[in-house]
């Protein structure tokens, strides 16, 4: 264990260029990564992939942390691995938010970046509403809204048995279960191609128009998207086959 005085020593080395010294911090810090990680399983995303992204962010502490504070530097720390986290998350999001919506958004990670490395822990949503001096319901609509969707296969909860997924808890009114379905499973494929092979599937089976208008409408030729048209529908078998 570095004294106080040592490890602020083997920061500046690290600021000054002095790899050996930024490894050794990184190194003596990973442990800090992981806990945060564990804070964002279950949302989609591989956990080394969390994990790195959080590394990125303990760089940057390294990289900006002031020695002249009386500041701890896992209290520094802490938030910007979180902020890198949240930023990933945030512009990784598929679900397309209103710019307002994600400004705001923006501001309230910033404020609780700012406020937990003050409070020395993560701040409240009314501690943060107070700050921003908006209504507490204000702060909590954004931070969903940049939420990252929830797969319907994913394990609401599971006992000694089986794991029970969401779509397991999902009843449609109607009695029509096994047409939504189809219809919410065939928009997840969709949105799975690339975006050449989604416009020209939805040209052709949604708006009927055959391979040559197709090719006119688009700039490309009719050959061209006939390969395009047979490479969409071989993803597609393969992204209804994968379970």
């Amino acid at each position: 264990m570095l004294s106080d005085q040592e490890f602020r020593e083997l920061i500046r080395r690290a600021q000054a260029g002095d790899t050996a010294a930024k490894e050794a911090i990184l190194e003596s810090n990973l442990n800090l990564v992981r806990s945060i990680v564990h804070r964002f399983a279950n949302r989609g995303y591989e956990w080394d992939d969390l994990f790195q992204i959080g590394s990125i962010g303990l760089i940057k502490a390294i990289d900006r942390f002031d020695c002249n504070f009386s500041v701890k530097f896992s209290t520094y720390a802490v938030p910007m691995i979180i902020g890198e986290i949240r930023r990933f998350i945030r512009d990784d999001n598929p679900v397309k938010v209103s710019r307002p919506v994600k400004e705001l958004a923006f501001k309230v990670h910033r404020t609780q970046e700012r406020l937990q490395g003050v409070l020395g822990r993560e701040p409240t949503i009314t501690e943060v509403a107070k700050e921003l001096a908006l209504a507490p319901q204000e702060i909590v609509s954004a931070l969903e809204a940049i939420q990252a969707p929830t797969s319907l296969y994913e394990s609401a909860f599971h006992d000694d048995s089986d794991p029970i997924a969401i779509i397991d808890q999902i009843k449609y009114e109607d009695g029509q279960d096994s047409i939504y379905f189809e219809k919410l499973a065939l928009q997840e494929v969709l949105s799975r191609l690339p975006p050449k092979e989604n416009l020209v599937i939805k040209l052709r089976f949604f708006q009927d128009k055959t391979q040559a208008e197709i090719a006119a409408l688009i700039g490309l030729s009719q050959v061209q998207i006939s390969r395009i048209e047979k490479h969409a529908l071989k993803l597609i078998r393969e992204y209804l086959q994968t379970p």
